[in-house]
């Protein structure tokens, strides 16, 4: 039978077609379209009543962004040279440029060093492991599989170990933590911070139930440091059965298997003979891993893609890094009774980072190219602040040690102290923008790397086990500028540096110029020039020692101790 259509339905089919069509074109622009244009489509649609600040000038983006992908401000041959570009694409350029430069990787390494570690020490195969993995760019979960999963016999991921080994070190007369190692397993990796829910389920959110930490608990009290090896390394003793748990708000018995929070308990197959010690017979040394492992499990199941929280917390980490508050804020409270503040963006993030495979370098990159990151931190003066959860205007951020250290040595232009030496003479480096990479330098009146990164560290660090993040002025960090000796070493001339750079300028106004820009990273104010060129203009003060003095002023300045 033949179905015949009228030609006013033909019509009414054809248009449908054409709209269908026309959706479907729609959404394929929508995700084709950079993420950071959709990053910044959603923040924008929930300013609501707020004004947002403007997109920062380029002095403020270049040092903004030098510091969040290299870890250190510009130099001032940069900032001069960036500030004259007139080209329209001049910043996505410097952001690729800063991308691919080496000093990318070293700022990753001690971003997520200090993410991970919270200062509990340092190991130079950790270091180096990280830092070699964000150069290959290797994709987030497979570097976090590698950390949960330690491999002893796999050479070039060995140094993943540190992150479990020395959170099952003993302090003292303590024992193992291992409640503490599942803590900051849920923390880090799920951006939950079980603690409350040992035992019995957290008292005051919901979310967060006492199986969840038995589950991963039953699997990491098996966990121990090798001996028979000289490197950091962890093992296992096999499981054999489910682990037994009573809440203390309630005698029934429960057990549970191998789980993620949130997740399936895994079955424990019967244990093999070999992996059972002989009956009446003295207890066998235990092998590194048994056939059958439950972190080699639990690895998995914590970065395949179908576990859309560890992704989900992933971005929200690097946000909180990039602008200074978390989509989900606290970051390890990520809970139903603490809805994120865009919950769209987190979606969209989450879902554009699993799909292009975790790649952090790509995510990174489409977040500071977003105008949600490069707005200003200054906004109009007959306006109220905007609450920072509505990222409209950009949170100022204390700089870490390791950012500071940077910032200051490439300031004070003492870089080329610190340089590696390399075998071939040619080869050394020379660029302005380098940042330092060695432990030694030829002037011995100038302290080295390490004793700078033990000072730093020591005045600015957060405390050991404490999460980085609200500025906390301390008295130590007052008396280290004030008295550091290794900081009046940096300001004392040295050939090439800024006070031998300064002393040479015979026009005022250029020197104060060439002083915030190697400092501050931009150009002086009017008033400030002037304010500055009558301090040093005083013929009551030696001129090296008020070019000293100006230098410590700012250095010690606000401006320069945030990411602002």
């Amino acid at each position: 039978m033949v179905v015949r259509i009228q030609p006013c339905y033909r019509v009414l089919i054809a248009v449908l077609v054409v709209l269908a069509s026309r959706v479907v074109e729609a959404t394929d622009n929508t995700r084709t379209r950079p993420l950071h244009e959709r990053i910044d489509e959603v923040v924008q649609s929930e300013f609501g009543a707020a004004k947002p600040a403007p997109i920062g000038d380029d002095a403020e983006f270049l040092r903004r962004v030098s510091l969040d992908l290299t870890g250190t401000i510009p130099s001032s041959t940069r900032v001069r040279t960036f500030i004259a570009d007139v080209a329209s694409e001049k910043r996505e350029r410097v952001v690729e440029e800063l991308l691919a430069s080496p000093d990318w990787s070293r700022r990753m390494a001690d971003l997520f060093h200090v993410i991970l570690m919270e200062r509990r020490g340092d190991d130079p195969d950790w270091q180096a492991w990280l830092e070699v993995s964000f150069a290959q760019n290797k994709p987030w979960n497979q570097i976090v599989y590698q950390i949960l999963n330690a491999d002893a016999d796999d050479e070039d991921n060995r140094a993943a170990a540190y992150f479990m080994s020395k959170r099952l070190s003993k302090y003292g007369q303590n024992p193992v933590d291992y409640p503490g190692l599942v803590r900051d397993i849920g923390r880090m990796f799920l951006g939950q911070d079980l603690q409350c829910a040992e035992c019995h389920d957290h008292l005051f959110i919901d979310d967060y139930k006492q199986l969840d930490f038995q589950g991963l608990f039953a699997v990491y009290k098996n966990t121990f440091v090798r001996r028979d090896v000289k490197f950091p390394a962890v093992g296992e003793k096999a499981m054999t059965a489910p682990i037994e748990f009573v809440s203390v708000f309630d005698p029934t018995q429960r057990k549970t298997g191998p789980r993620i929070p949130g997740g399936t308990a895994f079955s424990i197959p019967e244990p093999k003979p070999s992996e059972s010690p002989p009956p009446n017979k003295k207890k066998q040394p235990v092998p590194p891993r048994p056939e059958w492992s439950a972190v080699e499990l639990l690895a998995k199941e914590f970065t395949r893609p179908e576990n859309r929280q560890f992704a989900r917390t992933t971005v929200n980490r690097v946000w909180y890094a990039l602008l200074g508050r978390g989509i989900v804020h606290p970051v390890d409270l990520d809970h139903s009774d603490n809805s994120p503040s865009h919950p769209e963006l987190l979606d969209l993030l989450t879902d554009e980072f699993i799909a292009h495979d975790y790649n952090l370098k790509w995510l990174i990159r489409e977040i500071v190219l977003s105008k949600t990151w490069q707005r200003s931190s200054r906004f109009a003066d007959d306006t109220d602040s905007p609450a920072t959860d509505r990222f409209a205007v950009a949170i100022e951020r204390p700089l870490m040690a390791e950012q500071l250290l940077a910032s200051v040595v490439r300031a004070t232009g003492n870089t080329t102290l610190f340089e590696e030496k390399k075998s071939n003479p040619e080869s050394e480096k020379t660029d302005a923008d380098s940042g330092p990479t060695a432990d030694s330098t030829d002037d011995a009146s100038l302290p080295t790397l390490a004793e700078l990164k033990s000072a730093f560290s020591t005045a600015f660090a957060n405390e050991a086990r404490e999460p980085e993040g609200e500025f906390k002025a301390t008295v130590k960090g007052a008396l280290f500028w004030r008295n550091s000796i290794e900081i009046q070493k940096l300001l004392s001339p040295h050939p090439g540096n800024l006070i031998d750079k300064l002393t040479k300028i015979k026009q005022p106004a250029s020197l104060v110029e060439e002083l915030y820009l190697s400092v501050l990273s931009r150009f002086p104010t009017t008033e400030e020039s002037s304010v500055m060129v009558d301090f040093l203009n005083d013929p009551s003060v030696d001129h090296e020692t008020a070019i000293r003095d100006a230098t410590w002023a700012l250095l010690t300045s606000v401006e320069f101790y945030v990411n602002h």
